[in-house]
C-alpha cells in the first residue's frame, strides 16, 4: 500500500469515531432519562426498573447516575438516591431531573407521600441537593415541595409526578410537572420554595413527562402523549417560559415493547441528543425498560425533525 493511501485510511478511521448500541445501559433496566451537561461531561440521571418478567406493575426502588464524555462509554455510579432519602416518602422512584444552579445540584424527584399532617398521601415532588453532580444527595427541604392537596384540577392521586426544572436566562427558575394535565410554578432562587401560584394547562394529547428547555429565542415543551396508545412524544413551543404554548406535532412514534416513553434532551459537544426509553433488551418490557439515545435535529424555523429510532445509537467523532 502506498504511503499517501495508508495515511488517508488512517485519517478516515480516526474521524469515524465509535458508536454506541441502543439501549445504551444494558446491565440493568433503566427508565425516565434526564441528561445534565456539566463542564465537559454529560451526566444521565435515571429510574431503575426491578419488576420481574411476570409482574404487571412498576417496581422502581431508586434513582441511578451515569456519565459519558464520548456518548459511547458510560460510567455507572450506581444507586445515588432513593425514596428512603426522604423521611416523608413512601413507594417507588418515579421520573426525576437534576439541574445545576449556582454551584449546587438539585435533584427533583417524584414519589409518593406518607399519610401525615402534611398530606393524606398521593404522589408528591421532593428535592435533594448536593455539592457535586454525583452526590451524595440529601433532602434539601425536609418535606415535600409539592403534595397532592396543592393541585385539585384532577381527581386521581398520582397527578403530581414527573418534574422538570428550567432556569431561564434571567435566572428565574420554573418547575413543570403532571400526569393528565401539565402544571407549572415559579421557584425562588433557593430552589426549595414556590415563588407564585400554580398554573395548570393541558397541551394537545398531553399525558405526562414534560421536558422544558430553550433554544435560541424559542421555548420548547416536550412530553409523552396519547396521540396513539402506547405513548408517543409530542411538543409545543412558546416565546416565554410561561407560555402560551403552541402545539407543533409528533416527534417520536411508539417505541419497541413498552407502552410508555419519556423524553430527555441535551446539547453536548456541538450536537443535540434525544434520550428516551423502550423495552428492547432481552426479557424487557413495559415494566423492565431501557434507556436509548438518538440525535435530535431542527429545521431552519426551529421545528424539531421526527426522531429516527436506531439500534446503533450515537457517538462523537474522534
Amino acid at each position: 500500500m502506498k504511503r499517501p493511501l495508508l495515511a488517508t485510511l488512517f485519517t478516515l478511521l480516526a474521524c469515524t469515531g465509535l458508536r454506541a448500541q441502543n439501549p445504551i445501559i444494558r446491565d440493568v433496566f433503566t427508565a425516565d432519562p434526564a441528561p445534565l451537561v456539566y463542564r465537559d461531561t454529560l451526566f444521565l440521571y435515571t429510574g431503575h426498573d426491578t419488576a420481574s418478567v411476570q409482574e404487571t406493575n412498576y417496581k422502581m426502588p431508586d434513582w441511578r447516575i451515569y456519565s459519558t464524555t464520548d456518548m459511547v462509554h458510560w460510567k455507572s455510579y450506581g444507586t445515588r438516591l432513593s425514596p428512603r432519602t426522604f423521611a416523608w416518602a413512601t413507594g417507588d422512584a418515579y421520573a426525576a431531573q437534576c439541574v445545576e444552579h449556582k454551584g449546587k445540584f438539585y435533584w427533583f424527584v417524584a414519589t409518593f407521600h406518607k399519610k401525615n399532617d402534611q398530606s393524606q398521601g398521593g404522589a408528591a415532588i421532593g428535592v435533594a441537593v448536593s455539592d457535586r453532580p454525583t452526590g451524595p444527595f440529601k433532602d434539601a427541604l425536609g418535606k415535600a415541595l409539592i403534595v397532592n392537596e396543592m393541585t385539585k384540577d384532577l381527581p386521581h392521586a398520582w397527578d403530581d409526578i414527573d418534574p422538570t426544572v428550567f432556569v431561564d436566562d434571567d435566572k428565574q427558575v420554573y418547575l413543570y410537572w403532571g400526569n393528565g394535565s401539565c402544571k407549572w410554578v415559579k421557584l425562588k432562587d433557593n430552589m426549595t420554595e414556590l415563588a407564585g401560584p400554580i398554573t395548570t394547562f393541558t397541551p394537545k394529547n398531553y399525558i405526562e413527562g414534560p421536558w422544558v428547555y430553550k433554544r435560541k429565542k424559542l421555548y420548547y415543551l416536550v412530553y409523552a402523549s396519547s396521540g396513539t396508545k402506547p405513548e408517543m412524544i409530542e411538543y409545543c413551543t412558546a416565546s416565554s417560559a410561561a407560555g402560551p404554548w403552541t402545539y407543533r406535532g409528533i416527534i417520536q412514534g411508539n417505541v419497541p415493547n413498552s407502552f410508555t416513553t419519556h423524553p430527555g434532551i441535551a446539547d453536548y459537544k456541538g450536537k443535540s441528543y434525544f434520550f428516551y426509553h423502550n423495552g428492547a433488551l432481552p426479557t424487557g418490557g413495559s415494566y423492565r425498560r431501557s434507556i436509548c439515545v438518538d440525535e435530535l435535529r431542527y429545521n431552519a424555523d426551529g421545528s424539531i425533525q421526527p426522531i429516527v429510532q436506531t439500534t446503533k445509537g450515537v457517538g462523537l467523532a474522534k
